[in-house]
């Protein structure tokens, strides 16, 4: 339970004024003493994260946050890091006290409403203040749910009502969590996994994209065979029977397009967590900048993780290493690590964001969000990978095959572009010729004598 990855947790964010309860209601929905309680406004500082099993919901995290009504200058500092957690709460709990409503609160539901976030709003201190009912009228007005409750009784039965609340909030996704790989495998298929052991390999284990899609694959009572990049041609050779699939970690692309057959189906991790995590139909779109780049644009190179860079790093070294030979010249590039993401992205050409297999889908459809909402083209490793290397169309044409090439979730915002008849994302049309026109003629061939499709790219070391 302990173990889950946040990056797996339902995030509920806890907001509201300086005491009205909020560290109270955290410690009352997990029985704990969590967060510090007392009298004086401002004890919370920074956001106070709790991870912990919530029946029947299953793993959360709930995240206590600052006072948005803090004042002082370490106010200011504590207030932008509390409006940080908008990016990835699943779900927002409003706390207030019963006959308290104002500017504040409005700007939370405000800021909800425009990323899609579900509000329950906690109507507290009701064994001080009378639910006001205009504020009550109001909160019907804009169909938002409301409890009214005391914190501070810290009972079972408290923590039932607002339970139950937050059950009808819960994200369809939620409910029904989107596959990694099951959607494209069946029983007794076999599929090759290609994990590079390198430098950047942690000791010891495997990392957790890795260890989440053999999970799956064992649960969808198929079978894998773990190689690396440079035993892939003898492991496929030894099989009597061709693989389902090869799964690659983005970083081999260009030894796997060529050493794989083109009848054997290729995709990577990255793009596997592309459509579970973010949007692959953005992603797609995104990369189509790379060929308009020019010596002195800047990228930004987004990581979900704060990991200690080496020598031939991929996100810091090989990508820009690949896109300045692709380019022919130099392109300045940023790095951002863990939750510091940029707001002002204005400066930049186009991001590329790792696999974020760290962050929860709602934090990382939050950075697609705000790039869109700027402008920005953004795509992730492996689709910039694949592209780079000639082979994007071939990488995902599984997805394509298996009719679920966006993930089947709709869109992260109501600006997004849907399909009248799915609701689900489109990509460009560009996008949609490859994913759907894709023929072996359009790929790599793995002599490397001539190349056919949108893509030749120069060679890559």
């Amino acid at each position: 339970m302990y173990k889950t990855p946040k990056g797996f947790r339902l995030h509920i964010a806890i907001f509201g004024r300086r005491n009205v309860g909020k560290s109270s209601l955290v410690n009352v929905l997990t029985q704990q003493d969590v967060s510090i309680v007392s009298d004086v406004p401002g004890t919370t500082t920074d956001p106070v994260e709790k991870a912990m099993e919530l029946l029947p919901i299953g793993p959360v995290l709930f995240i206590d946050t600052a006072g948005l009504d803090d004042v002082d200058a370490l106010g200011k500092l504590r207030i932008k890091k509390t409006y940080k957690v908008f990016r990835r709460a699943d779900i927002i709990v409003l706390v207030t006290e019963a006959n308290l409503w104002g500017e504040y609160e409005e700007k939370v539901v405000e800021e909800a409403q425009g990323r899609n976030t579900p509000v329950l709003v906690i109507l507290n201190k009701i064994d001080l203040f009378e639910a006001n009912e205009k504020i009550k009228g109001r909160l019907k007005e804009i169909e938002i749910p409301y409890v009214e409750t005391y914190a501070l009784s810290r009972g079972w039965e408290t923590t039932a009502k607002v339970k139950s609340e937050l059950i009808k909030l819960l994200p369809a996704d939620w409910i029904t969590p989107p596959p990694i790989v099951a959607d494209i495998i069946e029983p007794d298929d076999l599929v090759v996994l290609v994990i590079p052991i390198d430098k950047e390999a942690p000791k010891g284990r495997l990392i957790l994209p890795q260890q989440q899609t053999i999970r799956e694959i064992l649960d969808g009572k198929a079978s894998c065979l773990i190689v690396n990049e440079r035993s892939i041609r003898k492991g496929i050779d030894n099989l009597k029977e061709k693989p389902k699939l090869v799964v690659t970690d983005s970083q081999a692309f260009g030894e796997v397009f060529a050493s794989v057959p083109l009848h054997i189906p290729i995709t990577s991790f990255s793009i596997l967590f592309a459509r579970l995590k973010g949007d692959l139909s953005e992603f797609i779109k995104g990369i189509e900048v790379i060929d308009e780049l020019k010596p002195g644009d800047k990228i930004l190179i987004a990581e979900a993780c704060t990991h200690h860079p080496i020598s031939d790093d991929i996100g810091r070294v090989k990508i820009p290493r690949w896109i300045n030979q692709r380019i022919g010249g130099e392109i300045d590039f940023d790095v951002s690590s863990g939750r510091d993401f940029p707001q002002d992205l204005d400066r930049y050409r186009l991001i590329i964001h790792c696999g974020a297999c760290m962050l929860n889908r709602k934090e990382m459809l939050s950075r697609i969000y705000e790039a869109k909402m700027q402008n920005i083209p953004i795509t992730n490793y492996g689709v910039a990978i694949a592209y780079l290397h000639g082979g994007l169309e071939r990488a995902l044409a599984p997805l394509r095959d298996s009719g679920n090439e966006t993930g089947d979730r709709p869109c992260m915002n109501k600006d997004t572009a849907q399909d009248e008849r799915t609701g689900f994302c489109t990509a460009s049309p560009r996008a949609r010729r490859a994913l759907q026109h894709l023929t072996v003629s359009q790929v790599q061939r793995p002599n490397g004598k001539g190349w056919k499709g949108i893509n030749r790219p120069p060679k890559l070391r």
